[in-house]
């Protein structure tokens, strides 16, 4: 149901949050995409910020299903949580695979690197979010982005 009016005061004051659990589907993806930017913008986040955070998002639910689930069964789900207030957007996103250690990505803007093909998708989200986090495990990535 659409906030408006008083309500959208309601939630601009006390946050807005989401979960889902989904396999590797495009359509299932972006539904929460759209939930998370929809109430980005409730709480007055402009347009470069939703764009940011939409990039960071995909790119960390991609990773997950491409990498954290490479080799385990598509239908196994991902999980994606996110809280928006005011000041700041949390996400984080959970695969089920065995992790990894994001220190072990080599940085794609150095020269003996460029060709690579892996660790541009950390790069976009370290670029985007104001703070990026990893569980022990390596399975688990927070992402939060302060409102500018």
């Amino acid at each position: 149901m659409p906030i408006n009016g008083d309500n959208q005061d309601r939630a601009a004051q006390q946050g807005d949050s989401g979960r889902a659990s989904f396999p590797n589907d495009t359509a299932l993806s972006e539904a929460i995409q759209n939930a998370l930017v929809d109430a980005m913008e409730r709480h007055g986040y402009s347009k470069a910020s939703r764009f940011a955070v939409r990039l960071a998002l995909a790119e960390a639910i991609a990773n997950a299903f491409h990498h954290g689930h490479e080799h385990l069964p598509p239908s196994l789900p991902i999980t994606v949580e996110y809280a928006v207030d005011p000041a700041k957007v949390v996400i984080h996103v959970e695969d089920q695979g065995p992790g990894f250690d994001p220190a072990t990505i080599p940085d794609p803007t150095l020269d003996e690197n460029i060709e690579k093909t892996t660790g541009r998708g950390l790069m976009l989200i370290r670029a985007y979010m104001t703070r990026v986090s990893y569980n022990a495990k390596g399975n688990r990535v927070e992402m939060v982005y302060d409102k500018p």
